[in-house]
Parts: structure tokens; C-alpha cells; sequence
């Protein structure tokens, strides 16, 4: 498992990037986001990438570039057509805990 720890000052599109290369391999399955925590599993459902956003979801501009960041990952493995999948909870599990 690799662990990826990424701040507010990211770059949508490179993420997009690099998160849509990993995306792609026949080896990945889904992609679990869960608020701060997005975690990429394989057909075996072991983690092979989590990636954590330490970032301020109560600012309104990182909220909009997690957002962006998260529809062009989507858009990305909905274009795979394959078995490829996701799970979105990105402002739920946040704002659950409070």
C-alpha cells in the first residue's frame, strides 16, 4: 500500500492526472471516497493507494477544487467501461461528524 498525503495548495489537474494513470490499470477495482480519505483497492479489495486530503473542508474554494478534482476522476473511470468503480461520499463523511 502507498500512502499519499496531499495539502490544500494541490493542482486539480495534475492530481486528475495521476489519479486517472492509477484509475486505469486492469489491476484497480474501486475507488472509496470517504471525505479526506480516498482509498483505491484492487479486485481483491486490498488498498493499493490511500491518499489523504489535509485540507480545510470548511473553506469554501479547497471544497470547490476537491469537487472539481473528484467529477473529473468520476468522469474518468466512467469512461473506462470496465468493472472499474467508485463510491462517493466526499462531504458527507465530513460533515457527519460534527
Amino acid at each position: 500500500m502507498k500512502e499519499i498525503a496531499v495539502d490544500d495548495e494541490f493542482d486539480v489537474d495534475e492530481l486528475t492526472q495521476k489519479i486517472s494513470a492509477v484509475m486505469s490499470r486492469w489491476s484497480v477495482q474501486m475507488l472509496d471516497i470517504n471525505g479526506p480519505d480516498w482509498v483505491i483497492y484492487d479486485y481483491d479489495m486490498e488498498i493499493i493507494y490511500h491518499i489523504h486530503f489535509n485540507v480545510d473542508f470548511n473553506d469554501i474554494e479547497t471544497r470547490i477544487m476537491l469537487e472539481d478534482l473528484k467529477l473529473n476522476v468520476i468522469h474518468h473511470i466512467e469512461s473506462l467501461k470496465d468493472e472499474t468503480t467508485y463510491r462517493d461520499n466526499l462531504v458527507n463523511a465530513v460533515f457527519l461528524k460534527d
